[in-house]
C-alpha cells in the first residue's frame, strides 16, 4: 500500500474505504460480509475509513467492526456533521455525541462539515458558535482534524477553502469531472493552500465501469497497456500528487483486493501523454452520448442570476447516462441546498453566457430543456422548504 501525508505529516493510505455502500440484507447491513471486507482492507494497509451521520447504519457498523477486532487505534475514522439538520448551538454537540456512541470511540480523526454548499451556509454555522466548538474539540482531542465535503462548482469551492483554516477537504473528482464540480481547478487551489484533498466518486458510483458506451470500452480494450476501466480511473487520480486519498465503496473482498493491488504499485507521473490522450478519447466517447456538449470550462460564468450552468448541464447529461434519480440528486445538491438558489429556473435569458461559450451551446434553450427534466414538483417543494430553513431554521 502506498501512503501520502496529511497536513500534520501522518500517513494516509492512498486508498480509503468509503462506508456508504455496505451490502444490505433484509433492510439491514450484512455485518458478516462487511466485516470480512473491512478486515481485508485493514490487513492490506488501508487505514482511512469514511462514513457519515446520514449513511444508514454505517457509523454503527463501522464502530462495531473496529471495536470487535480491537483495531480502532490503528485506523483513521472520518465522519461528518449533518449541518443541514442543525437548528441551534446545542444540536451540534447532540449530533457529535451520538456519532461517538455509534462509532464506539471517544474521538474522531477527521471530522467534516457534510456537503457544505456555500459561504453563507458556513456563516450560519459560525453564528451558531461552530468556531468555538471546533476549537474546544480540537483542544480536548475529541476531533483531531476539521474539513468539509463539497458538491458544486469550482469558484464556490475556492471561496469555501478561504473561510476557515481547514485541515483537509473532500471533493467529487474523476476523469469525467475534471472540469466540473470542484474539478482540477479546485484540487490545485486546495493543494496550493496546503490542504490535503480526499476524493469521492472516483468511478462516478460505478458508472465509469459498468455503464460505459461500447466505443469507450473498445478504446480501453485496444490500448497496448492492459488495465480494467476501474484501474485506469484510479490510476488517473493517483497520477496527480495533489490527490491525498481516493475513497472507494468496496462491497466485495475481490474489489478490495483489486483496488489494493492498484494502490500498491501505482506511482505519481506514471501516465504519460499517450495515456492521457487515451483517457480523453474515452471522455469524448462518453460525451458523444450526452445531450449537451458542455465541457465544464465555466467561461459562461458567473451568471447574473446565479444559475450554475455547468452544474446544471452535468446533471442534465447524467439524466440520460446514469438515470433520473442520480441526476436529480446531483442537481438538488448543486442548486437547491445553497442559501442562494442556483437553479436553471432563475435564468432570465439575458444571453450573456452564450457570448462566452467556446462550444457555442444554445445555453438558454438547453437550460429550459434541463429545467423540464430536473425541476419537477418534488424538486420545487424541496427547494422551497430548503429556502424556508435558511430564513427561519
Amino acid at each position: 500500500m502506498n501512503y501520502r501525508k496529511d497536513r500534520y505529516g501522518n500517513d494516509i493510505s492512498i486508498l480509503g474505504y468509503g462506508c456508504m455502500r455496505f451490502t444490505q440484507s433484509g433492510g439491514k447491513i450484512d455485518m458478516e460480509k462487511a466485516e470480512k471486507e473491512i478486515l481485508s482492507a485493514y490487513h492490506a494497509g488501508v487505514n482511512y475509513y469514511d462514513t457519515a451521520y446520514v449513511y444508514s447504519g454505517s457509523e454503527v457498523a463501522l464502530g462495531e467492526i473496529l471495536a470487535k477486532n480491537q483495531i480502532r487505534e490503528n485506523v483513521k475514522i472520518a465522519t461528518k456533521l449533518p449541518h443541514y439538520l442543525i437548528r441551534n448551538a446545542d444540536s451540534i454537540e447532540k449530533y457529535f455525541s451520538e456519532q461517538l456512541t455509534r462509532l464506539q470511540t471517544d474521538y474522531v480523526d477527521y471530522y467534516l462539515m457534510h456537503m457544505l454548499t456555500d459561504v453563507k451556509t458556513w456563516e450560519k454555522l459560525v453564528d451558531f458558535g461552530i468556531l468555538d466548538w471546533l476549537e474546544e474539540k480540537k483542544k480536548s482531542g475529541a476531533i483531531r482534524q476539521v474539513g468539509f465535503s463539497y458538491h458544486g462548482n469550482s469558484d464556490m469551492f475556492c471561496q469555501l477553502v478561504d473561510v476557515y483554516d481547514w485541515d483537509f477537504c473532500q471533493i467529487q473528482y474523476n476523469y469525467m469531472d475534471e472540469n466540473s464540480q470542484a474539478g482540477r481547478k479546485g484540487l490545485q487551489y486546495a493543494n496550493r493552500k496546503g490542504i490535503p484533498v480526499i476524493i469521492m466518486e472516483p468511478l462516478r458510483g460505478g458508472r465509469l465501469v459498468n455503464k460505459l458506451p461500447e466505443q469507450a470500452v473498445k478504446i480501453f480494450e485496444n490500448y497496448p497497456i492492459s488495465h480494467t476501466p476501474a484501474q485506469w480511473a484510479l490510476r488517473w487520480l493517483w497520477n496527480q500528487p495533489e490527490v491525498t486519498c481516493v475513497l472507494s465503496g468496496m462491497n466485495s473482498v475481490e474489489m478490495v483486493e483489486d483496488n489494493v493491488k492498484t494502490a500498491s504499485d501505482v506511482q505519481v507521473g506514471e501516465l504519460g501523454e499517450a495515456e492521457e490522450k487515451m483517457l480523453r478519447d474515452v471522455v469524448s466517447a462518453i460525451n458523444a452520448k450526452m445531450k449537451v456538449g458542455c465541457t465544464g470550462c465555466a467561461y459562461c460564468m458567473p451568471c447574473p442570476k446565479h444559475v450554475d450552468i455547468p452544474g446544471t448541464f452535468a446533471a442534465y447529461n447524467r439524466y440520460y447516462s446514469d438515470g433520473r434519480m442520480t441526476a436529480w440528486r446531483e442537481y438538488f445538491m448543486c442548486t437547491a441546498l445553497r442559501k442562494t438558489s442556483s437553479a436553471a429556473s432563475n435564468c432570465i435569458e439575458c444571453g450573456k453566457c452564450e457570448r462566452h461559450c467556446p462550444q457555442h451551446i444554445a445555453i438558454r434553450s438547453e437550460l429550459k430543456n434541463a429545467r423540464k427534466k430536473l425541476e419537477g414538483p418534488v424538486y420545487k417543494v424541496a427547494r422551497k422548504f430548503i429556502q424556508w430553513l435558511h430564513v427561519y431554521g
